[in-house]
């Protein structure tokens, strides 16, 4: 099936869903916000809905938090040096890694991330093979091009400083870039946070003599930063078509619009981009999604960051053999689990070698989804030339693949609901003790037994009727306080669990 072919079917569908919800507009109003830009109501923005092209973004290996996050950070602060007018006055810069940042840093390539943000690049676009090149010429001629345009001094060695245990008090993923001129004066400061899935909040800047300003200059210049951060704050105010505040919520009025949960989505996402524009945005993203699949699978030189001796588990002819066929074989030797497995370990494996992947909504987790649909694909689908992954079946994934398997395989949004519950309640307590900093142990391998545990989930689900003893809402709550109550060694920081007691292969 062809992308324009799955695109008409897709619209014609949302057609339907569109009709459906119309009449239901008696009760929900779709108005978008007055003029104002302000939502009628201050209650309403208080939802949980979030556009799928934020949890679900094109990005770089190997971490999210780590990686994704710190390069945008740094974008976001040399971008803010050309707005502002300063960038051409810079003749030097510190950056400073906190926290977690620093202790897997190296591992998680964050030092990297960080100076290719500096230099302009997005996880979106930056060519990979292009990363590690840029960086030691940074280190051979002690300098840096600020937004690709503007070349200072720079040391790596001695003006990016990891601090191994100091942590912001705002988050354990904090970073600080200082910039000064040529009598080394400060000129500004920002404070990034990373706070996964590639999302990066920031401080007021502190600059010189204390004013509360982004940058020390004239009053009026002051008064057009602070009308630029609210002008920012007023676009995420916008309204949901549908909100709701939790999967209860999200559940009764599916059941009182007759929507799915894919469709309620959808209809959300319309108030931020066009139709067209969320077709070919999920389209980009599941190409992105295969590619990395097909990469992960067929590379044939792959040799991953860490000793030479830790292996690419995914290049194993046996497994692999089947992308080298030209006729796509509906009935492997192998079960079709096994495809499964290889699927998220493929990706994971992109993922460690710094390669281009999903956030999905994470890096260390970017091969769960992926698998579970090109297993959908592959041996599920009706259609032998593969199915439509419309934005309206990814827009239901959520953190949880099961659910988008369970919507995909007709199920109920009860049975939707429940799927992700099954699917989050038996990750509870989940550790990540990256090995000697890296990505390989235990996420690629975890990776696997994440799509496989979807599938399961989704199964079980899918045999009931949607009604379970355990919410989602519970869940995500029980969830929350586990993370909070959870030792911070545990909390990818490599000082506990398999990180202190497996020896670097």
């Amino acid at each position: 099936m062809s992308s324009m072919s799955s695109a008409r079917m897709l619209s014609r569908s949302l057609a339907a869903a569109t009709s459906r919800l119309s009449a239901a507009r008696r009760i929900h109003s779709l108005a978008r916000p007055q003029a104002s830009g302000l939502p009628r109501s201050t209650d309403s923005t208080h939802h949980a809905v979030v556009s799928t092209f934020d949890l679900f973004s094109i990005g770089v290996g190997p971490s999210s938090s780590h990686t994704v996050g710190p390069m945008r950070a740094g974008k976001i602060f040399v971008q803010d040096l050309v707005d502002h007018k300063i960038l051409d006055k810079v003749a030097s810069i510190k950056a400073d890694l906190y926290g977690s940042l620093a202790l897997t840093g190296i591992g998680h390539g964050t030092p990297n991330a960080t100076l290719m943000g500096l230099e302009g690049e997005l996880p979106e676009t930056v060519p990979t093979e292009t990363i590690i090149p840029r960086v030691e010429a940074m280190h051979e001629t002690h300098t840096i091009t600020l937004n690709g345009t503007h070349r200072i001094r720079f040391n790596p060695d001695k003006d990016l400083t990891l601090h191994y245990y100091e942590s912001l008090p705002q988050h354990p993923n904090g970073m600080r870039f200082t910039v000064f001129d040529a009598n080394g004066d400060m000129l500004a400061t920002n404070e990034y946070f990373s706070i996964g899935g590639g999302f990066v909040v920031n401080e007021k800047t502190q600059v010189a003599h204390g004013e509360n300003v982004f940058f020390r200059n004239t009053e009026s210049q002051a008064e057009t930063s602070s009308h630029e951060v609210d002008e920012r704050t007023q676009q995420d105010l916008v309204t949901a078509a549908l909100p709701f505040r939790s999967g209860k919520d999200l559940i009764e009025m599916c059941e009182r619009e007759n929507l799915s949960i894919a469709e309620v989505v959808f209809l959300n996402e319309l108030q931020w981009r066009s139709r067209e524009e969320v077709i070919d945005s999920a389209y980009r993203i599941w190409g992105v999604m295969d590619d990395s699949i097909r990469r992960g699978c067929l590379s044939t030189d792959r040799q991953l960051p860490g000793p030479p001796q830790c292996p690419a588990p995914a290049q194993r002819n046996e497994l692999t053999g089947v992308f080298k066929r030209r006729q796509r074989a509906r009935r492997p030797v192998l079960p079709q689990l096994d495809y499964l497995s290889v699927y998220a370990i493929a990706v994971n494996e992109e993922n460690a070698a710094g390669g281009r992947v999903v956030t999905a909504p994470t890096n260390g987790a970017a091969g769960v989804i992926p698998a579970v649909l090109k297993y959908h694909l592959e041996f599920l689908s009706e259609d032998p030339r593969g199915a439509s992954i419309s934005a309206a079946e990814m827009g239901c994934q959520g953190e949880v693949a099961a659910a988008a398997f369970a919507a995909v395989m007709g199920g109920t949004p009860r049975q939707v609901e429940n799927a992700a519950e099954i699917g989050m309640e038996h990750n509870l307590g989940l550790t990540c003790d990256p090995v000697d900093g890296l990505v390989q142990i235990p996420c690629i391998e975890r990776n696997a037994l994440g799509a496989v545990k979807a599938v399961t989930a989704a199964q079980l689900a899918l045999q009931g009727d949607g009604h379970h003893r355990v919410t989602l809402d519970q869940v995500i709550e029980t969830m929350r306080q586990t993370g909070q109550d959870m030792m911070s060694k545990y909390k990818e920081t490599s000082q506990g669990g398999l990180a202190v007691n497996v020896p670097v292969c």
